[in-house]
């Protein structure tokens, strides 16, 4: 297969239609089908059905999939190698990081890249952990920062800090040494939503111990979590870095049980980094620590 009859293949299998393939390239539907049609004749198979319904991938195509799409991906590198060759080598620095991670971290992080580099480029975009994954995978950013959880064989994981979630409760509470999550769950203990990495292992050790909060709000984003503690909605569990924003809005305590989470430094197996991308992980790294160091009581 020619670069062409590539580009057209994972154009017809992300739109689903030649039509849509046409838009994707913007050339015209004449032009999709020709190549499509000289692909196959090339390769002496079909690799979509002509169906009333639309196209239908055969299975000759689908066994192609996962080589075509390796390779897409890498012509995907190249040119995004050759934007930042443009914009200057190596100081166009993409990043993806965890909401809560880019207000707490990231923020002071590029303040001090900035003072440091200001002839660097950053662009920084949050996300939630399978985004910034997918993100990665695609050649969308150089690397990102997140909380902890398994990823997938291309991908390298670095753990840079590691600690306990807090409890975050309402200044007027008495309650002022640690608290147990039996406590919290009776105190309308506000969950962090299953699939989220955080909220895996809080939901894991509540499970252990046949605790079913009263709560029934399941919420995603830590920050949200704390300013419904601010409005009186609940107790909440959050990592040490979001519970430092609410440092003298709210009471960080302590809690009993072992509820570790993990930062992460996440990047492609085969794509290496830049000196300014170095520089910045230094940077990420440094203020972790420094940020860890503050007391939270």
């Amino acid at each position: 297969m020619r670069l062409r009859h590539i580009e057209v293949f994972q154009a017809v299998l992300q739109a689903g239609s030649v039509s849509g393939a046409a838009r994707l390239l913007n050339v015209s539907q004449p032009n999709v089908s020709r190549v499509l049609n000289h692909a196959e004749q090339q390769l002496g198979f079909n690799l979509f059905d002509r169906t009333p319904q639309g196209l239908v991938i055969t299975p000759e195509g689908r066994r192609l999939m996962p080589e075509v799409e390796a390779l897409f991906s890498h012509i995907q590198a190249i040119g995004f190698l050759a934007e930042q060759l443009r914009q200057g080598e190596g100081q166009h620095v993409r990043i993806g990081s965890a909401h809560a991670l880019g207000h707490s971290v990231m923020a002071p992080v590029l303040v001090d890249f900035h003072r440091k580099t200001p002839a660097g480029s950053v662009e920084l975009v949050t996300g939630h952990f399978n985004t910034l994954c997918q993100d990665l995978l695609q050649y969308k950013m150089d690397f990102a920062l997140a909380f902890g959880e398994q990823v997938s064989a291309e991908l390298v994981s670095e753990t840079l800090y590691a600690a306990n979630m807090v409890a975050l409760l309402p200044l007027d509470f008495s309650v002022e040494g640690p608290v147990t999550l039996e406590w919290l769950s009776e105190n309308n203990l506000l969950m962090l939503q299953q699939q989220d990495p955080l909220g895996q292992v809080l939901n894991r050790v509540l499970r252990e111990q046949g605790l079913t909060p009263q709560a029934s709000l399941h919420i995603k984003t830590y920050s949200v979590i704390a300013d419904m503690v601010l409005a009186g909605g609940g107790v909440g569990v959050v990592d040490t870095f979001t519970a430092q924003r609410y440092l003298h809005q709210l009471k960080i305590v302590p809690v009993v049980d072992s509820l570790p989470f993990e930062v992460i430094l996440l990047s492609r197996r085969d794509q290496p980094q830049s000196q300014v991308g170095l520089a910045l992980q230094q940077l990420i790294r440094h203020k972790l620590w420094e940020l860890s160091d503050k007391p939270l009581g």
